[in-house]
Formats: C-alpha cells, sequence, structure tokens
C-alpha cells in the first residue's frame, strides 16, 4: 500500500467517525431538549393555575398572583405575626 492509499483509507475512517459523532450530537441535543421540555411541564404544573391564570403569568409574570395567591414576598409584619402563630402553638 503506497502513501496515498494509505491517507484516503485514514481520511476516510475520519470521515466516518465524524458521522458517529454528529449522530451522537444531535441525539444528546434532542434528548437536552426533551428534559428541558420535562422540567418547564413539570414548573407550569407545580403552579396550578388555570390555563387563563397561566396565560396571564405569560403575559406579564410580575402582575400574576403565584399559585399560592401571593404576589411578592412576604413583609415584616406577616412574617412576625407568622412566627408569633407559631410560638403559641
Amino acid at each position: 500500500m503506497n502513501r496515498l492509499e494509505k491517507i484516503e483509507k485514514d481520511l476516510e475512517k475520519a470521515r466516518e467517525k465524524a458521522a458517529e459523532c454528529q449522530n451522537k450530537v444531535r441525539e444528546l441535543e434532542k434528548q437536552k431538549q426533551e428534559e428541558e421540555n420535562s422540567q418547564i411541564v413539570q414548573a407550569v404544573r407545580s403552579m396550578k393555575l388555570t390555563p387563563a391564570g397561566l396565560l396571564a403569568f405569560l403575559n406579564n409574570p410580575m402582575d400574576t398572583p403565584a399559585a399560592s395567591g401571593q404576589s411578592g414576598p412576604k413583609s415584616a409584619d406577616i412574617m412576625e405575626k407568622e412566627d408569633e402563630a407559631n410560638e403559641e402553638a
């Protein structure tokens, strides 16, 4: 086998390996997309919103109350009252 034939053989092997790697990259990208979609669905379901509530949230997330009914962080007064209630119990 002369040098040119050896180079051509190595080139063909490299191309085959590159094609395998590209297929693996595509498959991993597909798996990643599916996992991201799954996590998004789980997050949306955990909010327990109605379809209308979800639409409102997606249109303006800052104005829509969370699934718990609370629209923002607790104030110091509310936290203090909860602490007092927990101490009495």
